[in-house]
């Protein structure tokens, strides 16, 4: 089962080379944060901030790409976890029929934020991060 998440917050270090950003359960207690890259956590933090830039960043073109493709963004899913490396599907709508799409999870996450569709992280994922 796939559990709904929400952006609870994010922290950008820029004396440190990794950032954090933290989910918690929509309808629950649960929490997940993830270590991301400089990049991926400053876009989070310029769309969370209402911050328009007057060209299309990489996150922006991902999901205009795919809408002009004749997609529809519909969510993202932190799928996996393998020998410490998370997994991630951006979940697109084509033709009535769902594609999953590989990334990672911190350009997931991004691409969510910039779109505005739902994140969803797997209870196993879950279950596993809470054992740790």
């Amino acid at each position: 089962m796939n559990v709904h998440m929400a952006l609870r917050r994010i922290i950008v270090s820029e004396v440190h080379e990794h950032q954090l950003v933290e989910l918690r359960e929509v309808d629950g207690p649960r929490r997940f944060t993830i270590v991301i890259g400089f990049f991926e956590a400053t876009s989070i933090d310029r769309r969370v901030r209402k911050q328009v830039s007057e060209r299309p960043l990489t996150h922006d073109l991902v999901a205009g790409v795919i809408e002009e493709l004749g997609g529809e963004l519909r969510d993202i899913l932190i799928s996996d976890l393998r020998d410490g490396i998370y997994f991630a599907k951006l979940r697109v709508m084509v033709d009535g029929e769902i594609r999953e799409i590989d990334c990672r999870p911190s350009d997931a996450i991004a691409v969510a934020v910039t779109a505005d569709v739902p994140i969803y992280v797997s209870d196993e994922v879950l279950d596993e991060v809470a054992n740790e």
